[in-house]
């Protein structure tokens, strides 16, 4: 098992157009955080894991709780290529702050 810290990102888009599409992307978003994902902007949340296989993990269970419709996309990447994301309009939120080995807490 690697212990290279990552980030899941998850990107989406759904549709909004009725009262239960509106309530599917809600609960999709209460999912989202629930489950540990920080909002980086309205439709992109990303999550911090101690591992690939922790990343993994949290990539099937948004897998299994995407809506029917509407597109969503996710893609990990390493906390290293995370700090290397530009910022063009705006600053850095203090989710997307790097987080020290050392301080990265498991329970």
């Amino acid at each position: 098992m690697s212990y290279k810290i990552m980030r899941v990102a998850v990107f989406f888009d759904l549709p909004t157009n009725t009262k239960a599409e509106r309530k599917a992307a809600a609960q999709f978003r209460k999912f989202l955080l629930d489950d540990g994902f920080d909002m980086l902007q309205y439709s992109v949340y990303t999550r911090l894991c101690p591992n690939r296989d922790v990343a993994e993990k949290h990539m099937m269970r948004v897998k299994r709780h995407a809506p029917d419709s509407g597109s969503v996309r996710l893609l990990y990447l390493t906390e290293h290529q995370f700090t290397h994301m530009h910022v063009i309009v705006g600053e850095k939120t203090v989710q997307e702050k790097t987080v020290p080995v050392g301080q990265l807490a498991f329970f």
